[in-house]
Parts: C-alpha cells; sequence; structure tokens
C-alpha cells in the first residue's frame, strides 16, 4: 500500500527513519514527506504531501502536536484511508477534524504494527 511518513528523517536512530525503512522490507511503497530533503535511505522524499503523485492508503504521522496542527487541510486533500498517530504525536484537534472528513484515525506505533502483522 502507498504509506506517506510525515516527518521522515534521515537520522537512522530516529523511528522515522525506521519506519521509512521497514515499510519497505514489508512491500510498501513509501513516500517520505521532509521539507528539505531530497532523499531518505533511498526513497525519494516530497516536501509536502500534495507533491506525492499517488493516492495514498496511509498517512503515518511522525511531527508534534505543535507542527501537524495546521496539516488538517494537506492531510483531507491527499483523501488518505487512515491516518496513523505515532507515540507523542497525538493531537486531539487534528484527529477530529480529519475523522469528520472520514479518515480513520488510528493511535499506534507504526514499527509495532508492522512487526506485529497489524499494520495491513
Amino acid at each position: 500500500m502507498n504509506v506517506a511518513v510525515v516527518g521522515a528523517s534521515n537520522k537512522p536512530e530516529r523511528y522515522s527513519h525506521q519506519a521509512v525503512v521497514l515499510l519497505a522490507q514489508k512491500g510498501h511503497a513509501v513516500f517520505p514527506i521532509h521539507p528539505a530533503l531530497a532523499e531518505i535511505d533511498g526513497h525519494r522524499a516530497f516536501k509536502k504531501l500534495a507533491d506525492v503523485p499517488v493516492p495514498l492508503h496511509t498517512v503515518t504521522m511522525y511531527v508534534a502536536p505543535a507542527h501537524s496542527t495546521g496539516m488538517a487541510d494537506a492531510i483531507l486533500a491527499a483523501h488518505p484511508v487512515r491516518a496513523i498517530f505515532n507515540p507523542g504525536t497525538e493531537n486531539p484537534e487534528l484527529e477530529e477534524k480529519l475523522a469528520a472528513g472520514g479518515i480513520e484515525i488510528v493511535r499506534a506505533c507504526t514499527l509495532v504494527l508492522l512487526r506485529t502483522g497489524q499494520f495491513g
């Protein structure tokens, strides 16, 4: 499935980087989102969700609530089936807006979901 990793990092110790790697290893098409990086672990990075050229199934969040609050319109415009809020990224205001737009909200760790076969 097509998965955008919002807040992807090129630092291997970051969970967002580990998500990019593990998603690809599990056969998912990965679209890292980062405003300044051109590539993350061999995957083309996109400055914003609107730049991703394919329909997204999942948007997995790796940005703090202070940075994600203004992302509702961009996520809604991408029309993902679900948005995963990883630990520390929970944002009730944003989650409410996305849910009202028909997006499934999941509060979970992407890495755990992948490793336990629950990601989908």
